[in-house]
C-alpha cells in the first residue's frame, strides 16, 4: 500500500513538472526525477527539493484514493482497452492467414484449371473424361468463379472454333447462372462483373437489366453497361446511345472508339444522333462522322452550325474542317460576327486546313477587325495555307508604308518558316 502511494506521488510530480510547474519562481526540479524508480521506491521522500509541487501532488493522491469509483472506472477503461487490443490483433492475424489460404488456393486452382481446359480443347478423346473433372472441381461459388475468369482469359486471345468450343463448356457446366445472378444482383460490383462476363459470351438473357444500368449514377458501372451493349448488338453497336441520358465522358467515348476498332465492328451512320437531346451523344456523334471520314452528311452538319449548344457548334466546325467540307464555309462565315471567342478561333482553323483563296477578302477583314493576338496569327495561317495568293497578300500587308498596323508583325512571324 505505501509503495502504491509513493508511486502515485511520483506520477503526480512528475505529469506537473512536465506541464511546467518548474517555472514557478524558486521552484526547482527534485533530483529524484532523475534516479531509478526503483531507487525512488526505498528513497526518503524528503529528499526532495519542491515542497509545492509535493505538497500538491499528496493532495491530489489523498484525492484518488478516496475515489473508489474514479478508481473502478480506470481499471474498467485499461481493461476493455486490452480486449480491444487483443482482439483486433486476432483478427487482423486471422484475416491475413485467411487471404494467404485463398492465394495459395487460387495459384493451384488456376493452374489446375489451366490444365483441364487445354485438355478439353486439344484433347477430344478425353473430353468426357475432362468435362467431369471439370464438373467435380467446380464445386462451390468460389471455384466456380475462378473458373469462369480462366474461360473469359482464353476467350479474349483465342477465335473461330476453339472459342465456341469454349462457349458451349461455359453452359454445359452451367456457369452462365452464375453470371446471370451477377448481372442482378443488388451490388453494383458484382453487376459490372456479371455484365463482362455475359458480354464476352455473348448471352443476351440480361439484356433488359444492362439498359437500366446504362443511365446509371455509377460511372462505372454505366461504361461497363455500354462496353456490353457494343459486344452483344446484333446489327448496330451503338443502338444503345438512343437511350442514353447521362453525359458520354470523353473517357466513354474514346473506350468505344476503341471498342468499334478492336473488335472489327461495322462503324453505324453516326448522323443519325445529331438530333439527340443528349449534346455529349451529338459530339460523340461528330466526331466520329469525322474519323471515319463519312460522306454525304454536309447538309446534316451544317444544320447543327444552328444548334443552342456553343460547344455543339464548336465541334461541328472542327469536323467540318477535318473533313475539308468547302460547303460549310460560307456558313462559317455567315456566322462568324455572333460566335463566341472560342468558336471563333475554330472557325479561323477550319479555314486554314479548308484553304481556298476564295475566301482571302474574309480573312483579311479578320485582321482589320479583330484586336485579339490569337484571332489575328489564325486568319494569318489560313491565308498562307492558301499558297501564292495568301502569300503575296500577306506580304504586301507587311511591307504597307502606308499605315502601321500591330498584325504586321504578327504576318512577320507567321511566314517565318523557322517559327510556324
Amino acid at each position: 500500500m505505501r509503495l502504491r502511494q509513493t508511486y502515485l506521488r511520483l506520477l503526480f510530480s512528475m505529469l506537473f513538472f512536465a506541464l511546467g510547474t518548474q517555472a514557478i519562481q524558486g521552484l526547482e526540479a527534485p533530483a529524484a526525477f532523475l534516479q531509478d524508480s526503483a531507487e525512488y521506491s526505498t528513497a526518503d521522500t524528503t529528499q526532495l527539493e519542491s515542497p509545492f509541487m509535493l505538497r500538491y501532488a499528496d493532495r491530489l493522491q489523498e484525492r484518488f484514493t478516496k475515489s473508489p469509483l474514479l478508481i473502478t472506472i480506470l481499471y474498467i477503461v485499461i481493461l476493455y482497452s486490452i480486449a480491444t487490443l487483443i482482439t483486433l490483433l486476432i483478427i487482423i492475424l486471422l484475416n491475413r492467414s485467411k487471404i494467404q489460404r485463398e492465394q495459395n488456393q487460387k495459384e493451384y486452382l488456376l493452374e489446375e484449371y489451366q490444365q483441364l481446359l487445354m485438355d478439353y480443347l486439344f484433347e477430344q478423346e478425353r473430353r468426357e473424361e475432362t468435362l467431369e473433372d471439370l464438373s467435380q472441381v467446380a464445386n462451390n461459388h468460389m471455384n466456380r468463379q475462378f473458373l469462369i475468369d480462366q474461360m473469359i482469359d482464353l476467350s479474349i486471345n483465342l477465335k473461330g472454333e476453339i472459342k465456341e468450343t469454349i462457349k458451349d463448356l461455359y453452359f454445359k457446366l452451367g456457369l452462365e447462372r452464375d453470371s446471370l445472378e451477377k448481372a442482378h444482383h443488388r451490388k453494383w460490383h458484382m453487376n459490372v462483373k456479371g455484365f463482362r462476363e455475359l458480354a464476352f459470351m455473348n448471352i443476351r438473357d440480361a439484356n433488359e437489366k444492362i439498359i437500366q444500368s446504362l443511365n446509371s449514377n455509377n460511372e462505372i458501372l454505366r461504361m461497363e453497361a455500354q462496353i456490353a451493349m457494343v459486344r452483344l448488338s446484333d446489327g448496330n453497336p451503338y443502338e444503345f446511345l438512343h437511350l442514353l441520358e447521362k453525359p458520354l465522358s470523353i473517357w466513354e467515348q474514346i473506350t468505344l472508339h476503341e471498342l468499334l476498332i478492336q473488335h472489327n465492328l461495322k462503324a453505324p451512320a453516326f448522323k443519325q444522333w445529331f438530333n439527340s437531346e443528349n449534346i455529349t451523344v451529338v459530339m460523340f456523334a461528330l466526331q466520329m462522322v469525322s474519323w471515319f471520314n463519312q460522306r454525304g452528311v454536309g447538309k446534316e452538319m451544317i444544320r447543327i452550325f444552328d444548334h443552342e449548344n456553343g460547344e455543339v457548334r464548336c465541334t461541328a466546325y472542327e469536323a467540318c474542317g477535318d473533313m475539308g467540307l468547302k460547303m460549310a464555309l460560307p456558313a462559317m462565315i455567315k456566322l462568324y460576327p455572333e460566335e463566341s471567342y472560342t468558336n471563333r478561333l475554330e472557325i479561323l482553323r477550319s479555314f486554314a486546313k479548308v484553304p481556298d483563296e476564295k475566301y482571302l477578302k474574309f480573312l483579311k477583314e479578320v485582321l482589320d477587325r479583330e484586336e485579339d493576338v490569337q484571332l489575328q496569327i489564325e486568319a494569318t495561317k489560313a491565308m498562307e495555307n492558301t499558297g501564292e495568293p495568301g502569300i503575296s497578300m500577306l506580304i504586301k500587308l507587311m511591307k504597307s508604308k502606308s499605315e502601321y498596323k500591330n498584325y504586321q508583325i504578327i504576318i512577320r512571324h507567321v511566314l517565318d518558316g523557322r517559327i510556324y
